[in-house]
């Protein structure tokens, strides 16, 4: 689990080795799970299944929860998708 009250110079770090390789980060069982389901269902939409939501489900996250990070998730390729679809650059 994520550290509560980080300093900022621990943020960066963090941040620096997500963007990095999230793989390598010092995160809980958790958060590499969302983040491991996050990037397949970015990566690799039509392989995301049932058994990625029970995963899910075992790491202790809630239908609600399970939907929220599916739909940020979805959100985010959906707007990069209609960035890209009409030239806009992005910063």
């Amino acid at each position: 689990m994520l550290k509560q009250g980080r300093d900022q110079q621990e943020s960066d770090a963090l941040i620096d080795q997500l963007l990095d390789d999230y793989r390598a980060a010092p995160l809980g069982d958790v958060e590499r799970s969302m983040l491991e389901y996050a990037v397949k269902l970015t990566i690799r939409p039509s392989d995301v299944g049932a058994e990625d939501v029970q995963a899910l489900r075992d790491q202790g996250l809630d239908d609600r929860a399970i939907h929220d990070l599916c739909a940020i998730v979805a959100y985010f390729a959906f707007a990069n998708r209609i960035a890209d679809g009409l030239g806009i650059e992005l910063e």
